[in-house]
C-alpha cells in the first residue's frame, strides 16, 4: 500500500468574506404616514456556510418605522436575523420632518456595512421651504466657502479678515 501526502502551505481557507448591502434606487421624497420600500440584496465576495447576518437600524433624525418584508416590525438598535439575501425593507414616516435611517448588516465575525437613507416630507410649498439647520448649514458651506471660514460658528475663524 502505497500512502502519499501532499503539504501545501498555498492552501487558503477563508471562513469571512467581504460583503456589501446593495439597494435599487429608494425615492427622496415622502408624506407623513407614506411607506417607501427598499429593495435590497446582501452581495457576498464567497460563501462560507456557517456565516450568518443580521440587520439593525437607527434613526438619528425624524420618526418613522421600518419593516421587513416578512412584517416584522424592526425596533431601533435591536439585532435580527437576516435569513435571506434578497429582501425588501418598508419604511413609514411618522412626521413631517426631514428623516434619515441608518441600516446595518453585520456577521457573525465582526464586519458591518452601513447604508443611509434621508427622506424629505413632500407637504405644502410653506413646508418645503423649510429644512434643518445641519442641511443649511452644509448648503452655505457649498455656495460661500470662504465666507464660511469667517462665520462665527467656525470655531478659531472669526478673526480673519
Amino acid at each position: 500500500m502505497l500512502l502519499a501526502l501532499a503539504c501545501n502551505d498555498d492552501l487558503d481557507i477563508h471562513k469571512v468574506y467581504a460583503f456589501d448591502l446593495v439597494t435599487m434606487p429608494v425615492q427622496k421624497r415622502i408624506i407623513e404616514n407614506e411607506t417607501a420600500e427598499i429593495r435590497c440584496q446582501l452581495v457576498k465576495e464567497g460563501s462560507y456556510q456557517d456565516a450568518e447576518f443580521y440587520i439593525r437600524y437607527f434613526q438619528p433624525d425624524g420618526k418613522g418605522e421600518l419593516r421587513m418584508d416578512d412584517g416584522t416590525l424592526l425596533l431601533p438598535n435591536d439585532l435580527y436575523p437576516l435569513e435571506k439575501t434578497t429582501f425588501r425593507l418598508y419604511y413609514t414616516s411618522r412626521t413631517k420632518d426631514q428623516q434619515v435611517i441608518d441600516v446595518y448588516i453585520e456577521d457573525n465575525f465582526g464586519q458591518v456595512v452601513q447604508k443611509t437613507f434621508s427622506f424629505q416630507n413632500e407637504g405644502t410649498e410653506e413646508d418645503s421651504q423649510k429644512i434643518s439647520y445641519h442641511d443649511y448649514m452644509q448648503l452655505h458651506r457649498i455656495q460661500h466657502p470662504l465666507r464660511a471660514m469667517d462665520s462665527p460658528l467656525v470655531e478659531g475663524c472669526s478673526d480673519r479678515h
